[in-house]
């Protein structure tokens, strides 16, 4: 797996800008800015450090897939870990085996850092070789879009 780093610029209060991306006051706005990645972009779970998360959508034949992670940590408007050890295919949790140990153990860790009223946000993820032109493309998409949600 590559470490890949991802920022964004946003006129808006780190409060807001975390809010807005872990959708803790509406999960719709996760929902929205992740729907760059899948349109049917959801979570279930809590942020709490510790906590069990489940990042899931359906693909194309409606089947709910995803990957299965912990917060290993969260420290509210300035950072937040996110381990990733499985998948989901439908309601079973996959945590070994071939498709498994391409993901198992990488993180994705978003950073909040807040000057006079404009934070920015750095997303570190790590990828799998297959998926970076995916991710290259994606993520400044997804930012651009957490960008005018957190703004307005």
């Amino acid at each position: 797996m590559k470490r890949m780093q991802y920022s964004q610029v946003i006129n808006a209060p780190a409060k807001k800008v975390y809010d807005t991306m872990l959708g803790i006051s509406n999960i719709k706005t996760y929902q929205q800015w992740t729907a760059e990645f899948n349109p049917t972009s959801t979570y279930e779970g809590s942020w709490e450090k510790g906590s069990k998360i489940y990042f899931i959508g359906t693909d194309e034949n409606g089947r709910r897939g995803g990957m299965v992670s912990e917060i290993a940590d969260n420290i509210p408007n300035q950072f937040v870990s996110i381990r990733h050890y499985g998948t989901l295919d439908g309601e079973k949790e996959i945590t070994e085996g071939p498709e498994v140990e391409k993901w198992a153990g990488g993180m994705e860790n978003y950073s909040f850092e807040e000057k006079n009223g404009v934070t920015t946000v750095t997303v570190e993820n790590d990828v799998h070789g297959d998926y970076l032109d995916y991710f290259n493309n994606t993520w400044p998409m997804a930012l651009k879009k957490l960008k005018q949600l957190s703004e307005q």
